[in-house]
């Protein structure tokens, strides 16, 4: 089925019914995707801060009511608890499993927190003729742990998580500008062709995703990626959290152009 050419609410539905449960890159083309990051109220501040802090990996799009399951701007008729493919829980910071749906988990205390994602731009990759390789592959976008370190807020702190995608050597400034006029969901790379300047060792092994084909004459370019929450919630320990599983993302009624500059 050709998901890229249906609407959020359509796609929401089928990933409500579970009849969607992998990535979803290249899905709703034209729509903007989000990260989700699902917290107990008394940590929400702490949290709040740590995106103001950090906007190139958190760049922050909305905030529920607590113990809201809906969004006011995202998206109509949301369940955030059902409308994303899998799901991450956390206990004390350790990962304690994945669901297709995590309202058995739900609390009137919990605050919801939806964050960019570089999956929002790449529809607009697409359109300037750029190449998305995990995209053409069919699988997951690959992301790695880096040495870069977020701005501590509260309870949060950890280093910046990236994505990576292979451009060809002379579509990189067409990338950088394309993504560069996108911060609302991360904006223009952090690192191109030195994977080893951010403290990635093997680029063939990525932490988070699944590793992609770089072909002769293409880069290696990284962009900031909102797995980086998740990173800090394991590093930071939270009693509990609920995020969503790295790839699979919250898919939204918002279109890509309003995120622009």
């Amino acid at each position: 089925m050709d998901y890229s050419s249906m609407s959020p609410a359509e796609v929401r539905a089928l990933i409500r019914e579970g009849k969607i449960t992998g990535p979803t890159a290249g899905m709703c083309a034209g729509y903007a995707q989000a990260n989700l990051v699902i917290l107990p109220k008394d940590l929400a501040y702490d949290f709040l801060l740590f995106t103001q802090r950090n906007p190139k990996s958190c760049p922050l799009l909305e905030v529920s009511d607590v113990g809201g399951k809906g969004l006011s701007y995202l998206g109509k008729n949301v369940d955030i608890y059902k409308d994303i493919p899998k799901y991450r829980i956390y206990e004390n910071g350790e990962l304690t499993g994945e669901y297709t749906d995590v309202s058995r988990f739900y609390r009137e205390d919990l605050v919801s927190f939806l964050i960019g994602c570089s999956f929002s731009f790449e529809s607009e990759l697409l359109e300037a003729g750029i190449p998305v390789r995990h995209i053409e592959e069919g699988c997951n976008v690959p992301m790695y742990l880096t040495n870069i370190p977020c701005e501590s807020a509260g309870a949060f702190s950890g280093n910046m998580v990236v994505s990576m995608r292979p451009i060809p050597h002379h579509l990189i400034p067409a990338a950088v500008t394309v993504t560069a006029a996108m911060p609302r969901v991360h904006g223009a790379p952090v690192q191109i062709g030195y994977p080893e300047a951010i403290g990635i060792k093997d680029i063939n092994k990525p932490d988070f995703g699944d590793m992609v084909t770089i072909r002769e004459g293409e880069v290696p370019v990284f962009w900031p990626c909102g797995v980086t929450p998740q990173a800090a919630v394991m590093k930071s320990r939270p009693s509990f959290a609920i995020t969503h599983a790295p790839g699979h993302m919250f898919i939204t009624d918002v279109k890509n152009v309003s995120l622009k500059l």
